[in-house]
């Protein structure tokens, strides 16, 4: 039981994080023993910097890139494959988010969204899947991929956003059909549905944590230790049995809408 949460010697890759969610869940998962996090966000000054950043806690490697696009998942999955032949955990976070009246909604706002927030999750994984699947052979582990959703794709709240909220309940379904078919491979799929976090895309969490605290039944915003907490048990060995699932981070808001 001692090392039930020791991610020790294990590789890892989180997309877009440089920043947020996902440079809470890097710092996490360094802390807890992986030997190496690569970390990839479209605006390579900002990714580099954050790699550097976070290298004061273990080995953190920038790979800038867009992959909002087939081709820009066909590089990553590259690069990673020049420098590694098997893949631990895959974290699944780099995500977009628009808002505009009904009746006014752009395609372009749409389809940006949804492409990066459901089409990029299953095509990066379908690309890294034969070194994910190599680290479960090779390692004795079962691998990791986890989607980061959103409560918003379990509950609704007053905002029109609506590709993104279609788009995290769409990677919630996907999640779990994605989980079915790769558990065979020793690969388990699951997914964290975060709350009020303070970050970029959240930049009311950020900039007024302490109004939106009082809509949230725990009293505060998330922590990036509530954050990296969820993202460790999944992806150590306390989590091989959690498969499919989608784990709520959000201090009790979505039972409470």
């Amino acid at each position: 039981m001692k090392d039930l949460f020791s991610l020790k010697g294990r590789v890892a890759l989180v997309t877009g994080g440089s920043r947020g969610i996902g440079a809470m869940i890097v710092q996490g998962f360094l802390e807890h023993g992986c030997s190496r996090v690569y970390i990839t966000a479209r605006k390579a000054a900002q990714c580099d910097a954050a790699a550097k950043e976070l290298s004061q806690f273990g080995e953190c490697i920038s790979i800038p890139g867009d992959i909002s696009t087939q081709a820009g998942v066909a590089a990553l999955a590259a690069a990673i494959t020049e420098r590694e032949t098997t893949l631990d955990i895959l974290v699944n976070n780099a995500g977009a988010a628009w808002m505009a009246e009904f009746d006014a909604f752009p395609e372009s706002g749409w389809d940006k969204t949804v492409d990066i927030n459901m089409k990029t999750p299953f095509f990066l994984t379908q690309a890294l899947a034969p070194l994910l699947r190599a680290a479960a052979i090779k390692n004795n582990h079962i691998a990791k991929v986890i989607n980061i959703a959103s409560v918003d794709g379990i509950s609704i709240n007053e905002m029109e956003t609506y590709p993104y909220a279609a788009s995290k309940a769409g990677l919630i379904h996907m999640t779990k059909r994605m989980a079915l078919r790769l558990a065979k491979d020793k690969i388990s799929v699951t997914a964290i549905a975060p709350g009020a976090f303070a970050s970029e895309m959240n930049k009311v969490a950020r900039d007024h944590g302490d109004v939106v605290a009082t809509q949230i039944p725990a009293g505060r915003i998330g922590t990036p230790e509530d954050m990296a907490g969820a993202a460790i048990y999944l992806a150590s060995r306390a989590g091989d049995y959690v498969v499919g699932s989608t784990i709520i981070v959000d201090g009790g808001v979505t039972y409470a809408r």
